[in-house]
Protein backbone atom coordinates (compact mmCIF):
# COMPACT_ATOMS: atom_id res chain seq x y z
CA UNK A 1 0.00 0.00 0.00
CA UNK A 2 2.57 2.76 1.42
CA UNK A 3 6.12 2.07 0.86
CA UNK A 4 9.62 3.87 1.28
CA UNK A 5 12.00 2.68 -1.02
CA UNK A 6 15.73 3.63 0.03
CA UNK A 7 14.33 7.28 0.86
CA UNK A 8 17.25 9.34 1.73
CA UNK A 9 17.18 13.00 3.20
CA UNK A 10 19.54 15.11 4.62
CA UNK A 11 18.88 17.38 7.01
CA UNK A 12 22.23 20.07 7.05
CA UNK A 13 24.56 16.83 7.32
CA UNK A 14 22.38 14.52 8.88
CA UNK A 15 21.14 11.48 7.10
CA UNK A 16 17.80 9.83 7.53
CA UNK A 17 17.42 6.41 5.33
CA UNK A 18 14.12 4.92 5.55
CA UNK A 19 13.09 1.68 3.56
CA UNK A 20 10.04 0.07 5.20
CA UNK A 21 6.00 -0.64 4.19
CA UNK A 22 2.99 -0.27 5.61
CA UNK A 23 -0.05 -3.17 4.54
CA UNK A 24 -3.33 -1.64 3.29
CA UNK A 25 -5.78 -0.73 5.69
CA UNK A 26 -2.67 -1.38 8.65
CA UNK A 27 -2.87 1.47 12.04
CA UNK A 28 0.91 1.42 12.49
CA UNK A 29 2.44 2.96 14.98
CA UNK A 30 5.76 5.41 14.38
CA UNK A 31 7.72 5.41 17.76
CA UNK A 32 11.17 6.43 18.90
CA UNK A 33 13.07 9.05 20.97
CA UNK A 34 13.01 12.24 20.06
CA UNK A 35 14.67 13.96 16.84
CA UNK A 36 15.10 10.18 15.91
CA UNK A 37 13.28 10.37 12.52
CA UNK A 38 9.59 10.31 13.22
CA UNK A 39 8.49 14.16 11.89
CA UNK A 40 10.54 14.01 9.16
CA UNK A 41 9.28 10.47 8.05
CA UNK A 42 5.94 11.65 8.11
CA UNK A 43 6.50 15.21 6.06
CA UNK A 44 8.35 12.80 3.17
CA UNK A 45 5.31 10.97 2.93
CA UNK A 46 3.27 14.28 3.58
CA UNK A 47 5.62 16.23 0.47
CA UNK A 48 6.21 18.67 2.84
CA UNK A 49 9.96 17.60 2.33
CA UNK A 50 11.56 15.88 -0.54
CA UNK A 51 13.87 13.44 -0.57
CA UNK A 52 17.42 13.83 -2.49
CA UNK A 53 17.21 9.55 -3.76
CA UNK A 54 14.37 6.83 -2.96
CA UNK A 55 10.93 6.78 -3.58
CA UNK A 56 7.70 6.72 -2.24
CA UNK A 57 5.07 4.19 -3.76
CA UNK A 58 1.41 4.12 -3.24
CA UNK A 59 -0.14 1.14 -5.03
CA UNK A 60 2.84 1.75 -7.17
CA UNK A 61 2.63 5.13 -7.63
CA UNK A 62 5.63 7.24 -6.99
CA UNK A 63 4.90 10.13 -5.06
CA UNK A 64 7.97 12.20 -5.25
CA UNK A 65 7.99 15.68 -6.82
CA UNK A 66 4.09 15.88 -6.04
CA UNK A 67 2.70 18.41 -4.14
CA UNK A 68 1.12 17.59 -0.50
CA UNK A 69 -2.49 18.78 -1.99
CA UNK A 70 -1.70 15.83 -5.30
CA UNK A 71 -1.00 13.12 -2.61
CA UNK A 72 -3.63 10.88 -0.93
CA UNK A 73 -3.06 11.73 2.39
CA UNK A 74 -4.71 13.72 4.64
CA UNK A 75 -3.23 15.00 7.86
CA UNK A 76 -3.81 15.48 11.79
CA UNK A 77 -1.46 17.41 13.90
CA UNK A 78 -1.37 18.20 17.51
CA UNK A 79 -2.55 21.65 17.23
CA UNK A 80 -2.97 24.18 14.65
CA UNK A 81 -5.60 21.89 12.96
CA UNK A 82 -8.10 24.42 13.02
CA UNK A 83 -9.24 28.43 11.25
CA UNK A 84 -10.20 30.26 14.49
CA UNK A 85 -12.34 32.33 12.17
CA UNK A 86 -14.21 29.55 10.25
CA UNK A 87 -17.22 27.53 12.07
CA UNK A 88 -17.15 23.92 12.72
CA UNK A 89 -19.16 23.02 9.88
CA UNK A 90 -16.65 25.10 7.60
CA UNK A 91 -13.61 23.96 9.00
CA UNK A 92 -14.93 20.41 8.21
CA UNK A 93 -15.86 21.36 4.69
CA UNK A 94 -12.24 22.54 4.08
CA UNK A 95 -11.77 19.05 3.42
CA UNK A 96 -13.57 18.82 0.48
CA UNK A 97 -13.18 22.10 -0.91
CA UNK A 98 -10.60 24.91 -0.35
CA UNK A 99 -13.03 27.66 -1.80
CA UNK A 100 -16.12 26.10 0.53
CA UNK A 101 -17.76 25.39 -2.95
CA UNK A 102 -20.06 22.46 -1.87
CA UNK A 103 -22.37 20.95 -3.77
CA UNK A 104 -25.69 19.55 -1.63
CA UNK A 105 -24.23 16.12 -1.27
CA UNK A 106 -21.13 17.24 0.17
CA UNK A 107 -23.20 19.60 2.74
CA UNK A 108 -24.51 16.14 4.00
CA UNK A 109 -20.83 14.80 4.05
CA UNK A 110 -20.07 17.51 5.87
CA UNK A 111 -22.85 17.16 9.00
CA UNK A 112 -22.30 13.11 8.83
CA UNK A 113 -19.00 13.28 9.19
CA UNK A 114 -19.55 15.75 12.50
CA UNK A 115 -22.04 13.58 13.89
CA UNK A 116 -19.59 10.40 13.74
CA UNK A 117 -17.46 12.35 15.64
CA UNK A 118 -20.04 13.58 18.20
CA UNK A 119 -19.72 17.31 17.47
CA UNK A 120 -23.04 18.01 15.08
CA UNK A 121 -24.35 19.79 17.89
CA UNK A 122 -21.69 22.60 17.42
CA UNK A 123 -21.87 23.28 13.94
CA UNK A 124 -22.38 27.07 14.25
CA UNK A 125 -19.64 27.69 16.87
CA UNK A 126 -15.95 29.00 16.11
CA UNK A 127 -13.32 26.95 17.39
CA UNK A 128 -12.80 29.23 19.94
CA UNK A 129 -16.26 28.06 21.79
CA UNK A 130 -14.89 24.93 21.96
CA UNK A 131 -12.98 22.86 24.49
CA UNK A 132 -9.44 20.85 23.48
CA UNK A 133 -11.38 17.30 22.83
CA UNK A 134 -14.12 18.86 20.81
CA UNK A 135 -11.85 20.96 18.52
CA UNK A 136 -9.09 17.52 17.80
CA UNK A 137 -12.89 15.78 16.93
CA UNK A 138 -13.58 18.32 14.33
CA UNK A 139 -9.98 18.31 12.89
CA UNK A 140 -10.17 14.63 13.26
CA UNK A 141 -13.86 15.03 11.05
CA UNK A 142 -11.85 17.05 8.33
CA UNK A 143 -9.25 14.27 8.15
CA UNK A 144 -11.76 11.70 7.39
CA UNK A 145 -14.17 12.95 5.10
CA UNK A 146 -11.63 13.85 2.76
CA UNK A 147 -11.22 11.33 0.09
CA UNK A 148 -7.83 9.67 0.85
CA UNK A 149 -6.79 6.24 1.66
CA UNK A 150 -3.89 7.02 3.88
CA UNK A 151 -3.99 9.22 7.29
CA UNK A 152 -1.17 10.64 8.65
CA UNK A 153 -1.42 11.36 12.40
CA UNK A 154 1.60 13.47 13.89
CA UNK A 155 0.74 13.25 17.95
CA UNK A 156 -2.71 14.60 17.57
CA UNK A 157 -3.87 13.54 20.80
CA UNK A 158 -1.12 13.97 22.89
CA UNK A 159 -2.33 17.13 24.78
CA UNK A 160 -5.33 15.16 25.78
CA UNK A 161 -6.33 13.66 29.03
CA UNK A 162 -5.45 10.16 29.36
CA UNK A 163 -9.79 8.75 28.98
CA UNK A 164 -10.04 11.45 26.03
CA UNK A 165 -7.32 10.56 24.34
CA UNK A 166 -8.32 7.06 24.49
CA UNK A 167 -11.89 7.82 23.65
CA UNK A 168 -10.30 9.37 20.23
CA UNK A 169 -7.82 6.63 19.49
CA UNK A 170 -10.79 4.19 19.61
CA UNK A 171 -12.35 6.48 17.17
CA UNK A 172 -9.73 6.46 14.62
CA UNK A 173 -9.94 2.56 15.24
CA UNK A 174 -13.28 2.55 13.93
CA UNK A 175 -13.42 5.32 11.16
CA UNK A 176 -10.10 3.61 9.47
CA UNK A 177 -11.56 0.33 10.00
CA UNK A 178 -15.04 1.53 8.47
CA UNK A 179 -13.23 2.98 5.57
CA UNK A 180 -10.25 0.45 5.04
CA UNK A 181 -7.46 3.30 5.72
CA UNK A 182 -4.29 3.14 6.18
CA UNK A 183 -2.54 4.82 9.25
CA UNK A 184 0.71 6.12 10.08
CA UNK A 185 0.71 7.48 13.98
CA UNK A 186 3.35 9.14 15.57
CA UNK A 187 2.96 8.55 19.02
CA UNK A 188 5.37 8.57 22.30
CA UNK A 189 2.97 6.37 24.13
CA UNK A 190 3.33 2.48 24.19
CA UNK A 191 -0.18 2.31 25.62
CA UNK A 192 -1.63 4.06 22.44
CA UNK A 193 -0.07 1.68 19.98
CA UNK A 194 -1.08 -1.43 21.51
CA UNK A 195 -4.38 0.38 22.07
CA UNK A 196 -5.76 0.70 18.31
CA UNK A 197 -2.45 -0.36 16.63
CA UNK A 198 -1.66 -3.78 14.01
CA UNK A 199 1.86 -3.00 13.62
CA UNK A 200 4.84 -0.59 14.49
CA UNK A 201 7.68 1.27 13.30
CA UNK A 202 10.38 1.93 15.53
CA UNK A 203 12.73 5.11 13.95
CA UNK A 204 16.49 5.16 15.89
CA UNK A 205 19.18 7.52 14.53
CA UNK A 206 17.86 8.13 11.59
CA UNK A 207 16.81 5.25 10.25
CA UNK A 208 14.30 1.87 10.98
CA UNK A 209 15.40 0.16 13.18
CA UNK A 210 12.95 -2.37 14.12
CA UNK A 211 9.27 -2.93 12.50
CA UNK A 212 6.38 -5.91 13.02
CA UNK A 213 3.49 -6.50 14.70
CA UNK A 214 2.55 -4.41 17.71
CA UNK A 215 2.30 -7.89 19.80
CA UNK A 216 6.62 -7.57 19.62
CA UNK A 217 6.24 -4.41 20.94
CA UNK A 218 8.24 -5.67 24.33
CA UNK A 219 10.97 -5.70 26.56
CA UNK A 220 11.99 -8.76 25.34
CA UNK A 221 12.98 -7.56 21.74
CA UNK A 222 15.92 -8.40 20.00
CA UNK A 223 16.54 -4.62 19.10
CA UNK A 224 18.38 -3.44 22.50
CA UNK A 225 17.45 0.03 21.71
CA UNK A 226 13.43 -0.99 20.85
CA UNK A 227 13.98 -2.73 24.18
CA UNK A 228 15.18 -0.03 26.30
CA UNK A 229 12.39 2.24 24.79
CA UNK A 230 9.57 -0.15 25.58
CA UNK A 231 11.28 -0.38 29.15
CA UNK A 232 11.17 3.32 29.63
CA UNK A 233 7.59 3.80 28.32
CA UNK A 234 6.20 1.36 30.19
Amino acid sequence: MLSLNKVDYYYHDELFHFDVTLGQGSIVALMGPSGAGKSTLLALVAGFIEPSKGQIMVDGVNLVGRAPHQRPCAMLFQEHNLFAHLTVQQNIALGLHPGLKLTPQQQQQVVQAAQQVGVDAYLDRLPEQLSGGQRQRVALARCFVQPHPIWLLDEPFSALDPILREEMLALVSKLADERHITVLMVTHHISDARSIASDFIFVADGKVAANGPVTELTTQHCHPALSEFVRASD
